[in-house]
């Protein structure tokens, strides 16, 4: 029996789809062992969101071949997509597979295995032409977590400034409602509690169709088994009166929105090609906290981006401490290849950038310590997921529906992994990473 190892670069999507991959591989016979293990076939599913991540979706294809020279090298995802169907040699991998080509993997393998000259394999489409469909991909069980990750869209129209990923992902498009839920009822069926759902471009959900992302999240509502639903990243401009009506009325929802900010100035958002301003984001939490008791909203945040003057930075640091995020993603802008902010003038000079980037995470840290600290004293409901040593203690550690780290002593015998339970939140670890809760 052939043995094959799988390793994922980049988001959430990524994640997902190395996932399906894997259970593709399966059911063909093989058996999945750890990455640095010898194996028969390798597949890397590749990221290509910045510089860096190319050159770490290079050394993972080539230490592949290092690790067994006669292994089948599969290279897909975003990096093969913009780049690799012009530089096979270099790359060093056997099979080549695009993005919306990946449930091809089994296929082209045995093509390989059956081709005795070994010549590499190229499996590509042209995933910017808006006709490509939506590739379905479907798992039973998530190897790595105690939450399901599921994946509902893919690609964006939105072509970000700095943002390579349209050209990567193609077009938006939609999966089908009803095909979601039988996913997540078979995700269900295996034990999960908690869907996590994702998308490329998750805002645009249906776009097209005459359904929403609130149609989709009210179907996956009615899956028994099911007791947690949670969103990937959003657009603030989804957020409307209708949609927190709408999506607050389902009590599986956790109350937990990743609102993609990027700066808090209006004239850099317009640089970045951002489709909103400052005041349409601030209208958006408004009505979240109107809807959802204290709910958590998390953001990212460029700095540096070019021409970003001090004055602009400022204007972002300030909106940061309005807000009160639970909790800042902040990243110094990075030059992308092939995007128009590669070639703006006014490019920031990494001394700045770095300033910047620790002022904010700085800010970012004490909001996150505030917002735990605040829920010192309530009643949270806790997916706990592992054991970790926490000061020398055991304890089982999981998240809140606010997506707040939370952990409770472990006891002999006492297993708590995928269990959703009640706890009273009583103090907060040294470190602050941890509410204490007691059950």
């Amino acid at each position: 029996m052939k043995k094959a190892a799988l390793h994922n670069l980049g988001c959430k999507v990524n994640a997902y789809e190395t996932e399906a991959m894997e259970e593709l591989l399966k059911k063909d016979g093989f058996t999945i062992v750890g990455f640095d293990e010898v194996a028969d076939v390798y597949v890397i599913n590749t990221c290509s969101v910045t510089n860096i991540a190319d050159r770490k979706s290079r050394q993972m294809i080539h230490k592949c071949k290092k690790m067994n020279p006669e292994a089948c090298v599969v290279a897909a995802g975003c990096y093969v997509q913009n780049f690799g169907k012009d530089i096979p040699e270099e790359l060093g991998a056997d099979i080549i597979i695009g993005n919306n080509k990946k449930n091809d993997l089994v296929e082209r393998i045995h093509e390989y295995y059956a081709n005795l000259d070994k010549q590499p394999i190229l499996d590509y489409i042209d995933i910017n032409d808006g006709n490509v469909s939506y590739e379905n991909m479907h798992i039973e069980k998530d190897s790595e977590h105690t939450r399901a990750f599921l994946k509902v869209q893919d690609g964006c129209n939105q072509f970000c400034s700095y943002c390579i990923i349209p050209f990567a992902r193609g077009r938006i498009r939609s999966r089908e409602i009803g095909d979601v839920v039988e996913e997540v009822k078979g995700l269900a069926k295996n034990g999960y509690k908690e869907v996590v759902i994702t998308g490329i471009h998750l805002s645009s959900f249906g776009s097209g169709t005459e359904f929403t992302l609130a149609d989709l999240l009210e179907a996956v509502h009615e899956v028994d088994g099911i007791e947690r639903i949670r969103l990937g990243s959003l657009e603030p401009q989804i957020v409307t009166e209708d949609f927190a009506k709408r999506v607050s009325a389902l009590y599986k929802m956790c109350p937990h929105f990743h609102l993609s900010l990027q700066s808090g100035c209006d004239t850099v958002l317009k640089r970045m090609n951002r489709k909103y301003t400052i005041e349409q984001y601030t209208k958006g939490v408004e009505i979240l906290r109107k809807y959802f008791k204290d709910p958590a909203i998390t953001t990212d945040i460029i700095v540096g981006f070019p021409g970003e003057t001090e004055e602009e930075y400022k204007v972002t640091e300030d909106y940061v401490h309005k807000i009160a995020f639970y909790e800042l993603h902040v990243f110094a802008y990075s030059k992308r290849a092939g995007t128009k902010a590669a070639t703006m003038p006014n490019q920031i000079a990494n001394t700045i950038k770095k300033q910047r980037s620790a002022s904010l995470i700085a800010a970012g840290n004490e909001s996150t310590l505030a917002y735990r600290k605040a829920h010192i004293g309530q009643t949270l409901d806790i997916l706990f997921e592992e054991k970790a040593l926490i000061s020398g203690q055991e304890y089982f550690v999981g998240f809140s529906k606010e997506y707040i780290k939370c952990a409770v002593k472990a006891y002999d015998n006492q297993d708590l992994s995928n269990c959703i339970i009640k706890a009273r939140a009583v103090d907060i670890t040294e470190d602050g990473q941890y509410l204490v809760v007691e059950i």
